[in-house]
């Protein structure tokens, strides 16, 4: 997924856009949250969004991915190409 987050840094505000893949979901109603895992600079970045925050611009489905797993806590050991996630088709 693509998130598009609005950062205020002082009187300007800009979108910054965060691009991972979602490891979670947790929570219900209003406090509903959601967990985005990306590797920056060989570094692991996890950032939790709440649903309805307001700093959310919008999120945006890249791809939709193959599991079993509601929590992909397991992605926080692999490295390289075992962290990918196949691509979950679709029969047409």
């Amino acid at each position: 997924v693509k998130v598009h987050v609005n950062i205020i840094e002082g009187s300007r505000s800009r979108i910054q856009v965060f691009q991972g893949i979602v490891i979670r979901r947790s929570g219900e109603g209003v406090r509903e949250t959601f967990t985005v895992r990306k590797v920056s600079f060989q570094v692991g970045v996890e950032r939790t969004f709440p649903i309805h925050s307001p700093i959310i611009d919008k999120v945006e489905l890249v791809s939709k991915g193959a599991v079993r797993r509601a929590k992909l806590y397991f992605l926080r050991d692999l490295r390289g190409k075992k962290a990918k996630i196949r691509e979950k088709r679709e029969n047409v």
